[in-house]
């Protein structure tokens, strides 16, 4: 058994942040010549997995996030690519972010998961939770979180 990933899932919601990991990704699986999988969950609203008939609920909305979704995860993964990074496979899940998220990763045998994080405040993340931390808690592997450097102050 290696120390070392074989398969690494990068995780991507087109942020700045993402892309941030994925750059550290792609340099993690050139230096231990891993496959790269890359995948984006798409979000839909609860109102929209639970009450069809409720105010707000359009047809065909879950449809047009599920291609919006597919749209960035192409522009990603062609990212990738450009980069220099090799895309072994991409992903699109439709649902909770990190429970997608941890299950992918146990479906493709994944042994390491990248992803970024927007780094919400003490606050926001207590009231609202934070995707990094559910899938750092819930994962069976290790997950890198990449955060973007902070300025110095001068």
């Amino acid at each position: 058994m290696s120390i070392f990933p074989t398969r690494i899932l990068l995780a991507t919601d087109g942020s700045e942040e993402a892309e941030l990991a994925a750059m550290k990704a792609v340099e993690l699986a050139d230096a231990t010549d891993s496959e790269l999988h890359v995948v984006h969950i798409g979000v839909v609203p609860t109102f929209q997995e639970s009450y069809p008939g409720t105010l707000g609920y359009e047809r065909g909305l879950y449809e047009q996030i599920e291609e919006e979704s597919r749209e960035l995860l192409r522009k990603q993964s062609w990212q990738v690519k450009v980069t220099g990074g090799t895309v072994a496979g991409t992903h699109l899940r439709m649902g909770k972010v990190d429970l997608e998220i941890v299950a992918l990763a146990e479906e493709i045998g994944a042994d390491l998961i990248v992803m970024g994080s927007r780094g919400l405040g003490g606050l926001r993340r207590a009231l609202m939770g934070s995707v990094s931390d559910s899938v750092v808690r819930h994962a069976h592997c290790p997950v890198l979180v990449v955060r973007p450097e902070k300025e110095q102050a001068a």
